[in-house]
């Protein structure tokens, strides 16, 4: 019976070689997906589970479901798509992995100058997935073998957009990171990979755009051919990616999600022709929902209350992340999915709200 389960387990978690892309809770490919961990306080039932459930939505979704599992599970979404990392057969891919809250080491790093960024790219020669999240310390090293959740981050909700691309996308990727000057904490770039992407190579040395514009827009189309588009910028910039760019560049008012527990909170903003809200309340449809407050979401998304755009990225609304790089992916198809997730926001005439860095929320970004 135990070889039986374990012949189970094995085919569950069997990711086809060569089959480089984002894997949905259905176990198969899928071109996009996007994962939102729920706070810890909205979970019920075993403790060590609490903070652990996500909500999950891909391209074939109408609606959020229940994820498949936990989030420190390889059987969901985030932990089958980056089981490839962990395995002994890595060293034909490439990949980079970025977060200004990188997992803990014996390695100092100040991240002070760098973006307030958080992704990985997984690539081999035919293509490979760009996650982005907003988890910090995550994910683990390559050299762990082992994928995991870190413990730190199941209090506060999450938010997590992969999509597959082909290999040729990754160059307007990795031009774009160039903008965002990301923390770059693991990497493998070898061979006709360094070759192919200079940019990206110039990314992991710790490099950067040396000139303006000061940020960059680009659309970019998935394996299957979804269309998104990516906006970064460089902390010379100097100015809040939403609504110093963002909203014009959409056309649209802006619903913000960002964590809230920080100094600086810019608050919601109607002195353009577009205006920008900062969400402070997010809740599931359904009599079950979850709801929660903004103080308890270290995710960063927003959405246009008429549409026909949502975006999922990195970056927070408060006057450090002004200076600092950082960036948002848009795409159309999003939309229903976080259109129904507004419940309230702050209006203009609000003053804006004061968190002390001294407290441990505090010490997130």
């Amino acid at each position: 019976m135990a070889t039986l389960s374990s012949l189970l387990l094995t085919a569950l978690l069997w990711v086809p070689v060569g089959t480089l892309t984002c894997y949905g809770d259905s176990g198969q490919p899928v071109d996009w997906f996007v994962v939102y961990k729920l706070p810890a306080h909205t979970g019920s039932g075993d403790a060590t589970q609490n903070g652990l459930r996500y909500k999950y939505f891909d391209e074939h979704s109408e609606d959020w479901s229940d994820g498949v599992g936990f989030i420190n599970s390889t059987t969901g979404a985030v932990g089958r798509s980056l089981l490839p990392l962990y395995r002994n057969n890595n060293s034909q891919l490439a990949f980079v992995l970025y977060n200004d809250q990188p997992p803990k080491s014996s390695e100092s790093k100040d991240s002070s100058s760098r973006g307030h960024t958080k992704g990985v790219l997984l690539l081999d020669q035919e293509g490979g997935f760009w996650l982005i999240h907003s988890v910090p310390n995550f994910p683990p090293r390559a050299s762990s073998a082992v994928y995991s959740w870190p413990p730190g981050a199941q209090k506060y909700g999450q938010t997590l957009i992969c999509v597959s691309f082909p290999l040729t996308q990754f160059l307007d990727i990795s031009k774009q990171l160039t903008y965002t000057y990301p923390l770059v904490y693991d990497h493998r770039l070898e061979g006709d990979f360094a070759q192919k992407f200079p940019y990206l190579e110039e990314v992991v040395k710790g490099h950067h755009v040396r000139q303006g514009p000061w940020n960059s827009s680009v659309t970019l189309t998935s394996k299957k051919g979804a269309t998104f588009q990516s906006f970064a910028k460089f902390g010379n910039f100097g100015d809040d990616l939403y609504s110093g760019w963002l909203a014009e560049a959409l056309g649209s008012t802006l619903q913000v999600q960002f964590w809230q527990r920080s100094s600086g909170i810019l608050p919601s903003n109607c002195s353009g022709a577009q205006h920008v809200f900062d969400v402070t309340q997010t809740a599931f449809p359904g009599p079950a929902g979850p709801a929660f407050n903004a103080t308890e979401d270290h995710s960063k998304w927003c959405v246009t209350p008429k549409g026909p755009w949502a975006c999922v990225g990195d970056m927070n609304r408060n006057q450090r992340e002004e200076h600092r790089g950082g960036g948002t992916l848009c795409a159309q198809m999003l939309w229903k999915a976080f259109k129904p997730l507004v419940k309230a926001w702050e209006p203009c005439e609000k003053k804006s709200r004061a968190y002390s860095l001294g407290s441990p929320a505090g010490l997130w970004t």
